[in-house]
């Protein structure tokens, strides 16, 4: 119900101070009539009356700052990180309960942004830790006199010292993204020499890296054959080229990493449903992803998804679990939707982008 006093509910805390008002008004109507029928003294109905105005306004009071000192206390315990806390009340009816509910979605946020926080600490640490350690071990050995400055010790350091750079580019690219920095700078493309590039991209960077660890950043398998299937040829579309080419790259990489041996990974691209829009999608033959995992793929850090592939077998596989996330934030900069879809065999990620804006 709405008009001059606004929307009313009929458990909302204008409908109980309304009643209120109301009953206090029949109380005390009702106390006059009985003392002219009676002759009752008029002190004594005025301070009957009051005496029931206030005991009424007293058990209306309690239930609407009770909730409210409850919602005090949670927040106070938030702002010095006691994420456990909630407010209860949820339930309520009335303005405490949409409040109560909000508080509880905030303290729920912020939990898992801590939790997040702390993954993220642990596994930056961990995944800086085995280059580092690698670096200081060939560093030392050459300082020792226990292996000689030759080439191919140097090779080894400038490996480790790579895949250093590959994780801090990631992870500002990563920063960049959540921060909102990075402009999206979209124009018309043709889509099959675009992509025919990334791809030559992949085939040349596994090429030069083959049988060094990738870190956070190309893979490095050589067996695996990239298909490139765009339909019709003369497809067009508008993104983004720099940012839609670290979605293809990742997605590329993700996929061959886990494809079986001599597998094949396919990049399928077709024109959306509006102008210059675009479907993209990227199959591999590998174990695929439980449907029970599709929406931790993109989370930073997940690396369990594949199960049971080859990749994944190796503790030591080098993936930070950065590159989907890093895509899903790509693609979210453009508006679009990025997702896991149900495919007979292997994995198939989808990419949706929504073209050219609306006027």
């Amino acid at each position: 119900m709405s008009g001059p006093f606004g929307e009313l509910r009929p458990f909302s805390i204008k409908t109980k101070l309304g009643a209120l008002v109301v009953v206090s008004v029949f109380i005390t109507t009702g106390l006059l009539l009985v003392a002219m029928k009676t002759e009752t003294e008029l002190r004594f109905i005025t301070v009957f009356s009051v005496i029931a105005t206030l005991l009424i306004t007293q058990f209306v009071a309690h239930s609407l700052t009770a909730p409210l000192d409850e919602m005090n206390a949670v927040a106070r315990a938030v702002s010095h990180g006691d994420y456990t806390r909630r407010v209860r009340g949820a339930d309520r009816r009335d303005e405490l309960g949409d409040v109560a509910s909000t508080i509880n979605a905030m303290a729920d946020d912020l939990e898992a942004q801590d939790t997040q926080r702390k993954e993220l600490v642990a596994n930056v640490s961990h995944e800086l830790r085995t280059p580092i350690a690698a670096l200081r071990a060939v560093l030392e050995n050459v300082v020792d006199g226990v292996s000689a400055a030759d080439p191919e010790t140097m090779r080894t350091a400038l490996k480790q010292t790579e895949r250093l750079g590959r994780l801090v580019e990631t992870l500002l690219d990563l920063s960049r993204l959540d921060n909102g920095v990075v402009p999206l700078r979209a124009r018309r493309f043709e889509v099959w020499p675009y992509l025919s590039g990334v791809l030559k991209e992949a085939n040349m960077v596994a090429s030069a890296r083959a049988g060094i660890a990738s870190g956070s950043g190309s893979h490095t398998r050589t067996d695996v054959h990239l298909h490139l299937d765009v339909s019709p040829p003369e497809l067009t579309a508008h993104a983004d080229a720099e940012r839609l080419h670290q979605v293809v790259a990742n997605l590329i990489d993700n996929a061959v990493k886990h494809s079986p041996p001599h597998g094949r990974v396919t990049v399928r691209a077709r024109r959306g449903p509006y102008p210059e829009s675009l479907d993209l999608e990227v199959l591999d033959e590998g174990p695929g992803i439980p449907e029970s995992e599709w929406h931790r793929v993109f989370e930073r850090f997940n690396r369990g998804s594949h199960a049971g592939s080859p990749a994944k077998n190796s503790a030591n596989d080098g993936g930070t679990g950065l590159g989907l996330a890093i895509a899903r934030w790509a693609v979210d900069l453009h508006g679009g939707h990025i997702g896991v879809a149900e495919s007979p065999r292997g994995c198939r990620i989808q990419v949706t982008l929504p073209g050219l804006p609306e006027a």
